[in-house]
């Protein structure tokens, strides 16, 4: 694949380019001058090595910094760039203070979902508004991750860090005090803002200040406490909500201290290179236009997907004309962010190389089979196998607690091979073969049976999360680095709201079918078919009898379909992973804000990287 003008250092797929960056893909300048005697950078000192040179017509010094920031293709393995680096105590307080702000971001994103009853009846809500309660967040969490991200790069990581976590304190006292559900809708779509920027602008830190080489560590234990918060979240709401009177508050309430302290941490901790210019300059950088497409286009796309199926029929121009609309925004603003941008939101160029293209289609895969799976099997388990909500919760516990050690074992193996694509490859294999079994599941399937299919699931899913980032993050250059992981978020977190729309209408489609072949409830086939959670209360409050019967096996029947589908989806993953390249992760590090120590501390430093 070719690169575009102005793009040059983009990762090229060819064979001529072993990786982002290579010197092999650079044209080199009138004042960049190669020398067949520069060698390799220095392993302990990240992000200024120097190199001796020859230059006969070079007057300077004869040590000089390597052209390209991720020079490492000489590198010797037994020293490789960045695996002296070493955090000092402050960076670990800041990062520690930052996976807890991903725990509960992942907490609040999942914990409200089993106490919308009560919270619904508590405020006087209609069964719409505790719908728009549930998704609201996810709705906001997605369009505003992009645009984040992006401010992030103009205005400084730090202070949009700080905007985030205040977004998401306002909206769980919001929330936490809501005594309606217009109330409630404001405190759950702030939480979703702050949350979705929580989430995406941590990645993006660890990219500012960490070495690639070091890297997948540290992004292993930010992503295993999201996939700790996602487990834990149904259950603690669950507890919550089950108890007497507004107990279901402190499912917001809990958020406040955590957050609040390190909030502290971060300010005093997380200390940062300051980015030059002006804020009346700064200002003029922001691409307004393409910001402002985006989130009236997204949102007019996400509301029908979230909607379709359960308030309006797919077939409702209540759902399609703003999925149209929106996807004829989404259609302007690639024009406009490709053609017309002076900086763009999104630049196109970080996805022009084959293996950032499919891995960014591959992170979308990613989200939507993860969400479809932790939606539809909890109703598995209440349908099919008659647990309550907390049970079913606890049910997913082979899957999802095996997310968070497949996450942190591969991120510290990654890092001592520096070898990532096999990763990518079990996932997709574990991932395929785990939801193709899962089409086994009736409503007669053993415990030991869906348990084991959840252990290769949930190992399979949990390999992918490190895995596909490695990709994105080592066949991205530097420059571009912030606006890759930004849009590499922003599609898995869209891939989730996919995932659950395209299950609602494979399980609608299904459940219809499955019910039409039994007579004893074939009379309601629309009524039951209608909603896939709703249905699950009416089982539940059915009597034993005939009609329960046929209608758990229907449902257990339905679902088969949404598995294979999955199982499918999965295999195409694979079948993607195999055209991207693996890149060395033996790169320097070179960021605009890096992680810098106070005067006052440098003594105790002197081994973190600065660069």
């Amino acid at each position: 694949m070719t690169e575009t003008e102005g793009s040059k250092d983009i990762p090229d797929d060819s064979k001529d380019c072993p990786e982002p960056n290579s010197p092999k893909c650079e044209i080199p300048t009138a004042n960049e001058t190669e020398s067949p005697e520069c060698k390799t950078p220095i392993a302990d000192d990240i992000g200024s090595s120097t190199c001796k040179t020859s230059i006969a017509n070079e007057r300077e010094s004869s040590e000089h910094k390597t052209p390209m920031a991720d020079e490492a293709e000489s590198t010797n393995e037994k020293d490789p760039v960045g695996s002296t680096w070493t955090p000092s105590p402050r960076f670990k307080l800041a990062w520690t203070s930052i996976c807890i702000v991903a725990l509960m971001a992942a907490l609040d994103a999942t914990s409200l979902s089993v106490a919308l009853p009560q919270i619904s009846k508590a405020t006087n809500g209609t069964a719409i508004e505790a719908f728009w309660a549930g998704t609201s967040f996810l709705l906001t969490s997605t369009v505003f991750q992009p645009i984040l991200a992006n401010l992030s790069g103009i205005f400084g990581r730090k202070p949009f860090v700080l905007i985030a976590l205040v977004f998401f304190l306002a909206g769980a006292i919001v929330a936490a005090t809501a005594r309606n559900m217009t109330q409630m809708l404001v405190g759950r779509s702030f939480q979703g803002i702050g949350g979705g920027g929580i989430l995406v602008l941590i990645e993006i830190l660890a990219t500012d200040l960490v070495p690639l080489r070091q890297r997948p560590t540290y992004l292993g234990g930010v992503m295993s406490m999201w996939a700790i918060g996602s487990v834990a979240g149904p259950v603690i709401g669950g507890a919550f909500a089950s108890g007497k009177g507004n107990t279901w508050t402190w499912i917001f309430w809990i958020n406040v201290p955590f957050t609040v302290v390190c909030s502290v941490f971060i300010i005093l901790f997380l200390t940062m290179t300051g980015l030059s210019g002006s804020w009346g300059s700064k200002l003029k950088r922001v691409d307004w236009i393409g910001m402002i497409s985006f989130i009236l286009s997204m949102t007019s796309f996400l509301i029908p997907l979230t909607w379709g199926g359960v308030n309006y029929a797919w077939s409702s121009w209540h759902t399609l004309v703003p999925l149209l609309l929106g996807a004829a925004g989404m259609a302007f603003f690639i024009v406009w962010e490709e053609k017309f941008a002076q900086e763009p939101l999104v630049p196109l160029r970080v996805a022009k190389t084959v293996t950032t293209a499919t891995v960014y289609i591959a992170t979308l895969l990613h989200g939507m089979i993860l969400w479809c799976g932790l939606y539809y099997a909890p109703l598995y388990f209440e349908a099919a196998k008659g647990y309550s909500a907390v049970i079913a919760g606890v049910s997913l516990f082979p899957s999802t607690f095996t997310i968070a050690p497949c996450s942190v074992v591969v991120g510290i193996i990654v890092t001592k091979t520096g070898k990532y694509r096999w990763t990518v490859w079990a996932g997709w294999v574990l991932a395929c073969l785990g939801y193709g079994l899962e089409y086994l599941w009736d409503a007669d399937s053993p415990i030991y049976e869906w348990v084991i299919i959840q252990i290769v699931t949930g190992i399979g899913t949990g390999l992918l999360f490190p895995g596909l980032a490695f990709v994105q993050q080592a066949a991205t250059n530097d420059e571009d680095m912030g606006a890759g992981v930004g849009l590499f978020v922003f599609m898995r977190t869209f891939g989730q709201m996919v995932g659950i729309a395209v299950g609602g209408v494979i399980f609608q489609n299904q459940i219809m079918k499955q019910i039409l072949t039994h007579s004893s409830i074939a009379a309601n086939a629309h009524n039951y078919a209608i909603d896939s959670s709703a249905l699950v209360q009416v089982i539940k409050a059915m009597p034993e009898g005939i009609i329960k019967t046929d209608l758990v096996n229907s449902y257990a029947d339905a679902l088969k379909v949404v598995w294979a589908v999955n199982s499918g989806l999965a295999f195409v993953g694979l079948v993607l992973s195999l055209f991207m390249k693996e890149y060395t992760l033996d790169r320097e590090l070179k960021s605009k804000q890096q992680f810098e120590h106070p005067a006052s501390s440098k003594k105790d430093t002197e081994t973190e990287t600065k660069v």
